[in-house]
């Protein structure tokens, strides 16, 4: 397999599996009765382990203050994005196979800020990436009044 393959194996593949499997531990979890509170502290822990353990097994250790900056803003954002899918799932009972799709538009919003802040329009094919949006949204939209 070349470079780009396992890449995408590695970057995009496997995560999406896990991503998916935590949607269904996710309903599990609130659904088991615990406050948003509590279920972002249990995936805060869980994380820190995760961390740790690729902190001792990994050879990369670098960080500055900019880089650990961001990474905590990832942190926030997706404790937020998370926190209200908990609080969605528990107050108000939507059916995580209609949330999933949903809040998995989000990939819409990271091409947005990767063509226009990270300058990425340049290597992508516009029409594809249009077409695929394009899906994307419809689906979104079936599966929001399925």
């Amino acid at each position: 397999m070349t470079p780009s393959y396992w890449a995408m194996l590695i970057g995009g593949i496997i995560p999406a599996v896990f991503f998916g499997i935590s949607g269904a531990f996710t309903k599990s979890s609130n659904q088991a009765g615990i406050g948003t509170g509590l279920y972002l502290v249990c995936i805060g822990l869980s994380i820190t382990l995760v961390g740790i353990c690729c902190y001792l097994l990994m050879p990369d250790r670098n960080i500055s203050l900019r880089s650990g900056f961001f990474a905590s803003l990832v942190g926030m954002t997706w404790a937020i994005a998370a926190g209200l899918v908990a609080l969605a799932l528990t107050r108000y009972g939507v059916p995580v196979a209609k949330l999933a799709p949903l809040y998995n538009m989000n990939t819409l919003v990271t091409v947005l800020i990767g063509l226009f802040l990270f300058a990425e329009w340049k290597d992508v094919q516009a029409l594809k990436l249009l077409l695929g949006t394009c899906f994307v949204v419809i689906g979104g939209i079936i599966v929001a009044n399925s």
